[in-house]
């Protein structure tokens, strides 16, 4: 009887496809959700990294010629009030704010500094909030995958049990298709939440990264401001 049932078992086919086509209508929606969150995932991180190499080599880029020992005027008349590179909004943020921080006469407004400061802390908020955009799609699918998954296979091993109770026999023929159908649900949901996790922590060090860079460069930046509104 045994050897009739492992021969049996042995016929059936356990491939991926034929796994999700025999599970219940409920794994089944469980599987394709979890697909498409990874998939969703894998878009976001390889945009991110796309986007954050690009923003690493203009602010490389804009570093290299702002100390290039260009007049600062002459700088920002190249680039504009409203450039495209992070770190050239910041820089223009401050210029625009220094010199609307001049009256007529030549002379300074009060309270230039600060609002030099402010204007700059704005334009690089803004920027962090473009850097981290997604990454909280990344977290929710770390977080949450593993746990979809586990209902998808908590649901097919209680089918699998009503199956055992339907033909009353626990012969692998019946258990072992129910079982692999269920454990493929854990399977999708830990391939989705894995390299969310870690790309996650990645991409949330980098931007940290990113945006110390642009903070550096701010404070670099009042500084030089600062000793020509002492003068």
């Amino acid at each position: 009887m045994e050897s009739e049932a492992l021969a049996v078992a042995q016929e059936i086919d356990f491939s991926m496809w034929s796994l999700f086509m025999r599970a219940t209508l409920t794994v089944k929606l469980v599987m394709l959700a979890l697909i498409a969150m990874s998939i969703w995932a894998w878009g976001v991180i390889f945009q991110k990294l796309i986007d954050y190499r690009r923003s690493r080599a203009n602010a490389a880029r804009f570093d290299r010629a702002f100390w290039s020992g260009e007049p600062l005027d002459e700088l920002f008349e190249q680039i504009g009030p409203d450039p495209k590179g992070a770190a050239e909004k910041v820089f223009a943020s401050g210029m625009v704010e220094w010199r609307r921080s001049h009256r007529d006469d030549g002379g300074l407004i009060p309270g230039a500094q600060a609002r030099i400061d402010r204007s700059m802390d704005v334009a690089i908020a803004k920027e962090a909030e473009g850097l981290n955009k997604g990454l909280a799609l990344l977290a929710t699918v770390g977080s949450t995958a593993p746990f979809i998954g586990l209902f998808g296979t908590v649901w097919g091993i209680m089918n699998s049990f009503i199956e055992i109770a339907r033909e009353q026999s626990t012969n692998l023929a019946v258990v072992a298709p129910g079982i692999a159908e269920a454990l493929l649900a854990t399977g999708l949901g830990l391939l989705a939440a894995i390299p969310a996790v870690v790309f996650y922590n990645k991409l949330s060090a980098d931007s940290d990264r990113i945006v110390a860079g642009y903070e550096a460069f701010a404070d670099e930046f009042a500084t030089i401001l600062s000793r020509q509104l002492d003068s």
